[in-house]
């Protein structure tokens, strides 16, 4: 049996205005209208899942931005107080 017998039909309603140009570019780099069809709702799919990776990513770096400022505070505050210490301990041994 070929192939297209076997895949599922689907009805599309068009503008005339959209089948029109999807005439125009259908005998330039695809067999028909379907193979058209199919080529662009895989890049379709394959860009919004793109978009959804990337905006999980964005909403990764706005958390981790916070975790990161809070670190660095910590260490920020470690470090005045090393040099505090630091600082006291050359005026005790200036004293000595």
């Amino acid at each position: 049996m070929p192939l297209w017998l076997r895949l599922p039909r689907i009805t599309v309603s068009l503008p005339n205005s959209l089948l029109e140009e999807v005439d125009v570019m259908v005998p330039m780099e695809y067999k028909n209208r379907s193979d058209f069809i199919a080529e662009a709702m895989k890049l379709f799919i394959s860009e919004k899942k793109k978009l959804d990776i990337i905006e999980k990513l964005r909403e990764g770096y706005k958390e981790m931005s916070q975790i990161n400022l809070a670190f660095a505070e910590m260490g920020l505050e470690q470090d005045i107080l090393e040099l505090a210490t630091y600082e006291a301990s050359l005026k005790r041994q200036a004293i000595l």
